[in-house]
């Protein structure tokens, strides 16, 4: 194993990349650690132990590697640009010309990154407006007001600079993926949940000794490990179609004749469907917060917080209803994204326009009818395993009414992201004859 990591910084190619994603996950968290101007700093420490409280304070909290906590200029974090991306890509599927810009291929994706970009923007500067306001009337903070001096001006100043702390992420990973290794907006989510995990598991462990269950604790601990493994056995199963190409006479030459297989993965989608579900899951308990806990919004607030918030107080710990609707949007999500990723019908053209074919399927409408079924087939235990992944700890959060200091959502996206790092680093290897970590 050593020696792998020798051969990673022999080849100076990879040895920069490696190193230049390293030095932009520095700055990210430096920038996470610098607050907002404006902020009362004395009360923001206080913060820190409502965010070590969970709920939707300490998951979006997770989400940005401490840094809301802190208030600082990185706050809002990836989220708005993946909330932006699930938009972008609801739309490709209902809009025709964005339908057709994707099929162009690199100069259409060009124009729907940066139509993306816009998106993004928008929706940075709404939040950063809403949690502005938020943290002045404590909302989110247990009755902490973090800006005493609530000024148009000073509002100004925080959301101008909410704003350009997500564009600045947004840039850090678009330079990682086109200069560095692996995807940039993955990696930061990958670098954010990895930040705040020490800190979750020793609130775990606290609140289990405080309660007199160490035995939780280990049980827990051996549930994580448990669960990284199976991780990582199901994001290596694929479903090999065979596809034999026919002999084709060209003058004396014989040419065709081979055999390959298409792999299809058990879990195509990777962890974007479990990144989607939990953006979607944000908007109800947000919009609960910006409602008025008096009169008629009473009860729907109340229901959202108890039922619809990680580490809700309907039970003593994560809701049912919590629980139901993440796995079901995971399973939903993984379909979604699974059907954008493999076109069987466009497969099944290319396969036939290259003069191969399925053994035992006619070429063309029962090749795509075929993969189809194949695909759907493989999707459904993949989609069923995430969401089970995703909302093991939130059940046992449920039974045992303890804060699970780790989510199955930050499992699942730091074990696939770590996996798909690794695979890219092993096709380098690969490619200049070294071995690698999978090989």
């Amino acid at each position: 194993m050593l020696s792998i990591y020798r051969n990673m910084f022999k080849i100076p190619d990879l040895r920069g990349k490696i190193f230049f994603t390293l030095g932009m996950f520095a700055v990210y968290r430096f920038g996470a650690a610098i607050p907002v101007p404006g902020v009362d700093l004395e009360n923001i420490e206080v913060l820190s132990e409502q965010t070590a409280q969970g709920g939707i304070l300490g998951l979006l909290n997770l989400f940005s590697g401490n840094a809301l906590e802190n208030f600082s200029v990185m706050s809002l974090g990836i989220l708005p640009y993946i909330t932006a991306s699930i938009i972008v890509q609801l739309l490709t599927v209902v809009i025709p010309k964005l339908q057709a810009l994707q099929d162009e291929g690199e100069s259409g994706r060009k124009v729907i990154t940066q139509w993306t970009r816009y998106i993004t923007i928008g929706l940075a500067i709404l939040q950063s407006t809403t949690f502005s306001y938020l943290f002045h009337i404590g909302t989110l903070t247990g009755g902490i007001d973090l800006i005493p001096n609530y000024t148009p001006s000073r509002v100004g100043i925080i959301v101008i600079t909410l704003t350009a702390g997500t564009a600045f992420i947004m840039w850090i990973g678009e330079l990682i993926t086109q200069r560095g290794v692996g995807n940039g907006m993955s990696l930061i989510i990958f670098v954010s949940i990895l930040a705040a995990l020490p800190g979750q598991f020793q609130l775990l462990w606290q609140f289990t000794v405080a309660n007199g269950r160490p035995s939780l604790f280990v049980m827990m601990v051996i549930t994580f490990f448990g669960m990284v493994i199976g991780i990582l056995f199901v994001e290596q199963g694929q479903r090999r179609i065979p596809i034999q190409f026919a002999k084709r006479i060209r003058g004396r030459r014989v040419m065709g004749g081979t055999s390959t297989y298409i792999p299809l993965k058990v879990n195509m989608a990777g962890v974007i469907p479990v990144i989607f579900a939990t953006s979607v899951l944000f908007f109800p308990v947000i919009f609960a917060t910006s409602i008025p806990a008096t009169g008629f919004f009473s009860s729907i607030r109340t229901f959202i917080n108890d039922n619809l918030t990680p580490g809700g107080t309907a039970i003593g710990g994560t809701s049912w209803w919590y629980i139901l609707l993440l796995f079901t949007l995971i399973v939903f999500f993984t379909y979604f994204h699974t059907a954008i990723q493999f076109d069987p019908v466009r497969q099944a053209e290319t396969i036939q326009r290259q003069g191969g074919f399925i053994p035992g399927q006619r070429p063309g409408t029962q090749t795509a009818r075929y993969l189809e079924r194949i695909l759907n087939r493989i999707t459904l235990p993949g989609s069923i395993f995430l969401g089970l992944i995703a909302v093991l700890p939130a059940i046992a959060s449920a039974i045992w009414g303890i804060p699970v200091g780790f989510s199955g959502v930050s499992i699942l996206i730091v074990v696939g992201v770590a996996l798909e790092t690794m695979k890219q680093i092993e096709s380098q290897l690969t490619m200049r004859n070294y071995e690698g970590f999978l090989t």
